[in-house]
């Protein structure tokens, strides 16, 4: 086996795999269903999206999102009724929820919201119905942005689904119930006033949650349950262009993600189970202005649209949803076989499997050692050596990579692949190969002097299929669904050796050894490549937004190198077949070299204005006015300026040349003494930021039209050292509540939530407060322990009020600096103020 025409054929062979790959996402838009009368209209449903978006931002507790938008949905809503069949009845509600819960997304914190509203409509038989499914979307958008994707275009769908099930004549056996809620950007609250106040939620045995991650595309399952197997084969029955991975479930549950979706309030506050779908195409542009309808197109609507409705009509006439107490138990392994159909048995019968092929593996490398007994212990021996330098080079591949993303990232050249995904195959995926091969390139030549290369060959090969076998055994042992893939990687390269083992020892037949070897492992590469594939989709655009904590190029090439170690599983036994590696290594390290030089140059610029496809930095800008108040009452201190967040790793590097006050002699300074350092944070993320990559650039002072007030109603001395103090506040629709108890003081209970204080990450308390339109003042109170009178009193109050809309929204000073700020960027800009307290 030659390195001329051996390392050409792997490079072919998974070039091929990847070609496939390629076509087969392409083919998952492509399949729309045959036109009908009753048949879902993908042109029908753009006509809403395009009329959802042209209404603009809708922001919670603006005209937009409270009016407009639900006078839209109400007006087709009821277009909708009146053609409806006489098999139907469709009842609409219009619902305004008050309430509060806790949560620990984010590091854990607490949100009250007050006079929300919530489109909901049940379509059931003539006669009623006892049960019910539910499907849910957002109209709700994140401030400055259209929100297409994300969720309006859910909406659309949802629309045309009541649309066609109402002109039907068939009637449901249950009831679907269409919930458009409009508060699921301010943290899921919407869902929340529905399924804990509503008289409807209790009928709800099954939900439907349409969501978004990036924008168009597929739309992928990625959570299901907890437990109830039935809906994930429900799915599996009925979906028409199926497109599922219980790996994308077990990575979100993780908690890896920094996002979370209706699906948590469903499972968690309802007890309910559900199907939870996101499109995952093209996140680069999730959450900003270029979120818009036309970037999506009408096949991923089509094709959204027909597996919905598909999923919805079983549900609805399924005896299993009456039911479903009764199929609750035990979780289920699934995933989709290249978008053509989906693979799901219960996760009991998974750990079966994989034991069993575990232990066959077992047995036969036990069987493998024992040949002869003479020399068993010889063979075990060797046979651990091997497990051995496989698992030294992994480690190697590992730390190359990493050295190599470190140091990138500490010249200021991390995310030179943000816009260039080849950069971080050529720069990273070069290396870890390349390291790889050394390393066992070297093993052969110092270690394995004058030793067969069949026999090396075989014993690497036994060698990795030791490692999976292993790893097979303890994931399942950890009872993760997603040990599947370890059991694709055992049976068939197991099955692969026995049906080939006699070409091992054959000379003359190297090439059609080759040949059969590739095509026995043809299912686990495949399917590893399409399942990378779907993954650095998903993930590649989050590191434009995960903060300043994270180092981006340290995690991708963390990830290449994992995927790297896969696919060289099996073909690390070639190293040792093959003659020589000096060709493969020279080329390898080639290419690293010039990619490297490149990267350093600066040559690869990170974001894109391309107005086909944009990759903007994203950057958040509040011009905020801070009070600090002491004891009595009094300002010590005070300023304003704009506190600018660049949301990736690289800060404001890049757009310091266009804005030159931006620098960094106006970093952030915190004030250790206040709830999450004074600064108005809109959400508790202030874990994902490092101050250092903060900046506060002094501007005017700003005085909002409508100010927020602060009122202590009371303080009450309450028996065993405790104090309570009702506040009242009212201001802008979106408010943020900081806490600090002071030292040798502790935060007891409050009337939110359960009443029941969840501290954020760092041990402040953290409450997210909005409302709708009309929303009557906030009262709460809060009760702390006190042992003892202290001077500087028992704890920090600290009010942030954020101006998202309206007049209040940019001050002159922040939008002339937003205007200076390059094409590239999407730049989100408000206005705030923070006053703190101290009692």
């Amino acid at each position: 086996l030659a390195e001329g025409r051996g390392a050409p054929l792997v490079l072919l062979y998974l070039l091929g795999l990847r070609a496939l790959v390629q076509l087969s996402h392409r083919q998952l838009l492509s399949q729309p269903s045959p036109a009908g009368p009753r048949d879902f209209s993908a042109p029908r449903a753009r006509g809403y999206l395009d009329n959802i978006t042209a209404i603009g931002p809708r922001t919670v507790g603006s005209p937009e999102n409270e009016v407009l938008a639900v006078n839209y949905l109400l007006e087709q809503i009821r277009a909708i009724e009146r053609e409806s069949t006489d098999a139907h009845k469709l009842s609409i509600d219009i619902q305004k929820p008050t309430g509060s819960f806790s949560i620990d997304f984010l590091g854990g914190f607490t949100s009250y919201y007050a006079n929300i509203t919530n489109v909901v409509v049940k379509l059931e038989p003539q006669n009623g119905a006892e049960h019910a499914v539910l499907s849910n979307c957002h109209f709700d958008s994140v401030p400055n942005t259209p929100g297409a994707s994300d969720d309006a275009v859910s909406c659309a769908v949802m629309l045309e689904i009541l649309n066609t099930l109402s002109k039907s004549s068939e009637p449901l056996q249950h009831a679907v119930i269409f919930l458009f809620n409009g508060a699921e950007e301010n943290i899921l609250q919407a869902s929340h006033g529905f399924i804990t106040q509503h008289e409807w939620a209790k009928s709800i045995r099954a939900f439907i949650n349409l969501e978004a991650a990036g924008v168009g595309g597929k739309e992928l399952v990625f959570q299901t349950g907890p437990e109830n197997p039935w809906l994930v084969q429900a799915y599996v029955v009925a979906a028409k262009h199926p497109f599922a991975s219980v790996v994308a479930q077990e990575i979100f549950q993780s908690g890896i993600i920094p996002a979370d979706t209706d699906f948590r309030i469903y499972r968690d506050f309802g007890n309910v189970p559900g199907i939870d779908l996101a499109f995952i195409e093209n996140g680069y542009i999730y959450h900003t202005e270029y979120d818009t309808s036309d970037r999506i197109l009408t096949d991923s609507i089509q094709r959204a649209g027909d597996n919905i409705l598909a999923v919805l009509k079983y549900l609805a006439t399924s005896d299993k949803l009456a039911k479903s107490s009764e199929y609750r138990h035990g979780n289920v392994v699934f995933f989709d076989v290249l978008g053509l159909f989906v693979l799901a048995y219960p996760a009991r019968v998974g750990t079966i499997m994989n034991y069993i092929t575990a232990a066959i593996a077992f047995l036969y490398l036990c069987k493998k050692v024992l040949q002869p007994k003479t020399r068993a212990v010889q063979n075990l021996k060797k046979l651990f050596t091997a497990f051995g330098l496989i698992l030294l080079s992994w480690v190697c591949t590992l730390v190359a990579a990493l050295i190599v993303a470190a140091f990138v990232s500490v010249i200021g050249r991390s995310l030179s692949w943000y816009t260039h995904f080849y950069v971080s195959v050529f720069l990273y995926g070069t290396a870890a190969a390349a390291q790889l091969i050394l390393v066992h390139t070297l093993a052969k030549k110092f270690f394995y002097k004058n030793i067969n290369e069949q026999y090396l060959g075989d014993i690497f090969f036994d060698a990795s299929l030791m490692i999976w076998s292993v790893a097979l055994a303890v994931i399942t042992r950890m009872g993760l669904c997603s040990a599947f893939i370890c059991t694709l990687w055992v049976a068939f390269p197991l099955l692969t050796k026995l049906m080939i083992h006699k070409e091992f020892g054959q000379k003359g037949a190297t090439m059609k050894f080759v040949m059969l070897y590739m095509l026995g492992m043809f299912v686990p590469y495949l399917y590893m490549m399409y399942l990378s594939w779907t993954v650095f989709e998903m993930f590649t655009p989050i590191m434009g937004r995960s903060g300043s904590e994270i180092l981006p190029d340290v995690v991708l090439a963390g990830f290449i190198v994992v995927i790297t170690m896969i696919l060289s599983s099996y073909f690390i036994n070639f190293i040792y077949l093959v003659k020589s590696t000096k060709t493969t290594l020279i080329t390898l390290t080639a290419v690293f070299v010039v990619t490297l030089i490149l990267v350093c140059s600066g040559i690869f610029f990170p974001y894109s204005s391309d107005a086909a496809n944009p990759k903007p930095k994203r950057v958040f800008l509040q011009h905020t006015s801070r009070r600090f108040h002491d004891l009595d009452g009094n300002v010590v201190k005070s300023d304003s300026g704009i506190w600018i967040n660049g949301f990736d790793y690289n800060g404001i590097s890049h757009i310091t040349p266009h804005v030159p006050e931006i620098n960094d002699t106006i970093r952030t300074p915190c004030d250790e003494q206040a709830p999450f350092c004074g600064l108005p944070w809109i959400l508790p993320v202030h874990f994902m930021f490092r101050l250092v990559k903060n900046w506060y650039l002094p501007a005017p002072e700003i005085l909002p039209r409508s100010p927020i007030h602060f009122k202590v109603l009371s303080k009450e001395l309450i028996p065993q050292n405790k104090v309570r103090l009702s506040i009242q506040v009212s201001g802008p629709s979106h408010m943020s509540l900081y806490v600090r108890p002071h030292e040798g003081s502790a935060l007891s209970t409050w009337s939110l939530g359960d009443g029941t204080p969840v501290a954020s990450l760092g041990g402040d308390y953290f409450v997210f407060y909005s409302h709708g339109l009309q929303a009557m003042p906030w009262h709460f109170w809060i009760e702390l322990t006190a042992p003892e009178k202290r001077s500087d009193g028992i704890v920090s109050l600290a009010i942030a009020a954020h101006y998202f809309f309206g007049e209040d929204q940019k001050s002159p000073q922040l939008s002339a600096l937003l205007e200076r700020f390059p094409n590239w960027t999407f730049s989100s800009g408000w206005s705030c103020t923070y006053d703190l307290y101290v009692f």
